[in-house]
């Protein structure tokens, strides 16, 4: 797939010399793909660094989300006892 997307920034790029437009495109086809594209093959590959790095990163959010819920129980008792009510 990466193979794809240079091929297609090396001709958004020649296609540039006519028209600027094109180099802006290939730029932003090669940030995208920079971005996005390289790290998400190892990223789904057990044990690997990055995937314990997201785990903690979802082990952050899932908390700091848990800590939001209690404030909110803690500081709108009635709204939470609706809201639960209605589950």
């Amino acid at each position: 797939m990466g193979t794809i997307i240079l091929a297609g920034t090396v001709v958004l790029v020649l296609f540039g010399f006519g028209n600027h437009i094109w180099w802006l495109a290939a730029t932003a086809l090669f940030v995208l793909y920079v971005r996005y594209g390289r790290g998400s093959s190892s990223a789904g590959t057990p044990g690997a660094p990055a995937s314990a790095a997201s785990y903690q990163e979802y082990r952050a959010r899932r908390d700091q989300q848990a800590k939001w819920e209690r404030r909110y129980r803690r500081e709108r008792p009635f709204e939470a006892r609706r809201q639960e009510g209605g589950k």
